[in-house]
């Protein structure tokens, strides 16, 4: 019996939103990123295991890493 298993990362934009850099201090709109892990059994995913958003400026560039609660709590 064979059995394909993996881990896939699936990438997915957010709707972004404008509040100030961290870096630059520019009040511009940052774009919001999530990364997904996800289990795979012969190529159809399971089940996600692991989930990283980022926030990009549209100014500077930087990135960084936020988390589910911090990513909520930017403006709208």
């Amino acid at each position: 019996m064979l059995l394909l298993f993996g881990l896939k990362t699936v990438l997915r934009a957010l709707p972004g939103r404008r509040s100030a850099c961290r870096y630059c201090g520019q009040y511009v709109e940052q774009y919001l990123e999530e990364r997904a892990s996800k289990f795979t059994l012969f190529f159809i995913p399971v089940f996600t295991m692991s989930r990283a958003y980022r926030i990009t400026c549209s100014s500077c560039g930087q990135r960084s890493s936020i988390t589910r609660k911090g990513m909520k709590a930017l403006p709208r």
